[in-house]
């Protein structure tokens, strides 16, 4: 009984599930796509107005904790994600066996350092406590930026991914604090804070500026900083289908590179 209520209720919202993608009476083909906080809605909104003229409406369903959009993809709650760089996906592969992968790249982030107490990181003394992520990827990025910034040195044979253990010339005995990404911002009311390296939407959607409030951004290397190019994520089973190319090639347009100029003010770059 309650599988054909279920199947009426379908047939009532004029829809239908094949491959995990929902397709309505009106021809169109619906992807939920999972997106972090505000900093790509305003470019994905251009991109679902683009991927509508071939068919595709594009719903964006936004998540605020990390550890979600991937697991959400794996678990088929929606269609492809976009929040992750290449690293931080490569990373959850290898720890959660997740059976996805990135099928187009989207842009590329500054990731910069910000302080409610000094204007430079050169003004950083003796023993202060610096904020970065705690997660493996975002941190190691985090770190490497500190280490661009002349704050210490790192093991260079740690590459992408270094942590705090990796640190082995640091002549001002910074301390450093690892919290869950989404917390960096509100660290720096907190007395003992000087810095902390934050996400660039984190800075956005609390209403700041990154290229008016950081106190360094580091320059993109298009070599060095490949793996933190970010990109549209989609279960391996549904890479083929042709309404997800549809999507990325969408998103892949001068239309959006504008709208990307515009809403994220200059701290990102297209990276396709």
């Amino acid at each position: 009984m309650k599988i054909v209520a279920a199947a009426v209720l379908v047939l009532l919202a004029g829809s239908l599930y094949a491959n995990g993608v929902r397709s309505e009476s009106s021809g169109q083909t619906v992807l939920k796509v999972g997106v972090m906080g505000e900093e790509l809605k305003p470019a994905w909104n251009k991109a679902a107005e683009i991927a509508a003229r071939d068919g595709v409406k594009i719903e964006l369903v936004t998540f605020s904790d990390y550890a979600v959009p991937n697991r959400a993809l794996s678990d088929g709650d929606i269609d492809l994600n976009s929040f992750q760089h290449d690293a931080f996906l490569q990373n959850e592969i290898a720890n959660q066996k997740y059976q996805i992968q990135g099928v187009g790249n989207t842009v590329i982030f500054f990731l910069g350092v910000y302080s409610k107490k000094i204007s430079s990181l050169d003004q950083l003394k003796n023993g202060d406590t610096v904020v970065i992520m705690n997660d493996a990827t975002n941190g190691g990025r985090a770190l490497k930026v500190l280490e661009s910034a002349g704050v210490f040195k790192l093991d260079p044979s740690k590459g992408n991914v270094p942590t705090v253990r990796d640190i082995i010339d640091n002549p001002k005995n910074i301390k450093i604090v690892e919290v869950d990404a989404a917390q960096t911002w509100r660290t720096l009311d907190d007395p003992v804070v000087a810095a902390a390296v934050v996400n660039s939407n984190f800075v956005i959607d609390a209403g700041g500026n990154p290229q008016r409030d950081a106190i360094f951004i580091k320059p993109i290397d298009p070599v060095a900083d490949k793996p933190y190019i970010n990109l549209v994520a989609a279960r391996i089973r549904d890479q083929g289908n042709p309404a997800y190319a549809i999507a990325v090639k969408a998103f892949q347009t001068d239309e959006v590179a504008k709208v990307l100029e515009e809403s994220l003010q200059g701290t990102a770059l297209p990276a396709w």
